[in-house]
């Protein structure tokens, strides 16, 4: 097979081949749970390999890394908790150093993710507010064009990316939800991990006892989440299950922590040559000119990092238009 970012014999608009990306796939890359009897579920995400593939395209920063990776692994985390067709996106913009950050998933698992960075201000060593600056984050679900688009709006507040979406959470009127996110350079490459927790909505018309007792296992799960380390999330060799069982086995019992269906992830930047050549039809001829280098226009995927080339006079002449 030719490779796509590159001019072929084929009609622009009708190459819709993938580039040469890394074709790597997560089986068990987020596992949801819940404790049996107890008004707590989550899932637990692991990007493994993963991380390394998505990541390690950039030339970011580490700190820049560590951020994308973090939210990388919450767009997984909260899209694999939703029944849509699309794609489940977080965006940050803001007026910091890290101008945007945008990482989607889409409903079958393909994760991808890039930011915007202006390295000239940056402080690597900053935390995630200072990186992003005043700004908001939003939450938005996308089912195509012919189905409402749901987003969810947040002015960033809270130092690391987990306390911004609890400020999401708190203001929203979903179940009650705590994050826990990891991602970070290990001697097997970039890693990245999420831990979501959710209080599950008690039925109406239960003893106030049982309220209490909800209650109460909630906040002992809360408190036995928060002891997770950096370590542990990013750790491949303990495994999804050990690390759930050693977080809340002790407590709740090991036999009450029951396994969901895992979900895969997979490397899902879906650029192709068709998509951009569309894009290049809507610029005018004089910009076109300008953006020509020796007679070829360079388009770089800001996902994947590839560079797609295209011969300037076939874009002039139509060549890209479907």
């Amino acid at each position: 097979m030719a490779n796509p970012t590159e001019p072929s014999a084929t009609p622009d608009f009708q190459n819709h081949e993938r580039p040469p990306v890394p074709d790597i796939v997560m089986a068990r890359g987020v596992l949801p749970f819940f404790i049996e009897g107890r008004p707590v579920r989550g899932r637990l995400v692991r990007l493994g390999p993963l991380a390394e593939a998505l990541l390690g395209r950039h030339a970011y920063p580490p700190g820049v890394t560590a951020l994308l990776g973090q939210a990388m692994a919450l767009t997984a985390g909260l899209a694999t908790a939703l029944k849509f067709k699309g794609s489940f996106s977080l965006q940050a913009k803001g007026e910091g150093p890290v101008g945007m950050l945008l990482s989607d998933c889409t409903d079958d698992g393909q994760l991808r993710g890039h930011a915007r960075v202006d390295a000239a201000r940056l402080d690597d060593s900053a935390d995630a507010a200072t990186m992003l600056g005043a700004g908001y984050l939003a939450f938005t679900c996308d089912q195509g064009p012919d189905m409402d688009r749901y987003q969810g709006l947040v002015a960033i507040e809270g130092g690391t990316l987990a306390e911004m979406t609890a400020s999401y959470f708190d203001s929203s009127e979903q179940l009650a939800s705590r994050v826990w996110l990891a991602a970070g350079r290990t001697p097997h490459g970039w890693r990245a991990s999420a831990l979501v927790l959710e209080k599950i909505a008690a039925e109406g018309g239960i003893p106030q006892e049982e309220q209490e007792s909800e209650e109460d296992a909630w906040t002992t799960a809360l408190a036995l989440a928060t002891t997770v380390t950096e370590a542990e999330l990013l750790d491949d060799a303990l495994t999804p299950e050990a690390l759930l069982l050693r977080l809340f086995g002790g407590e709740f019992g090991a036999e009450r922590i029951a396994l969901g269906r895992p979900r895969p992830l997979s490397y899902g930047c879906r650029c192709s040559r068709a998509r951009l050549a569309h894009l290049l039809t809507g610029f005018p001829a004089d910009d076109l000119d300008h953006m020509a280098e020796e007679g070829v226009i360079t388009m770089t995927c800001e996902f994947c990092n590839l560079g797609f080339h295209f011969d300037r006079e076939d874009v002039l002449s139509g060549a890209g238009r479907a």
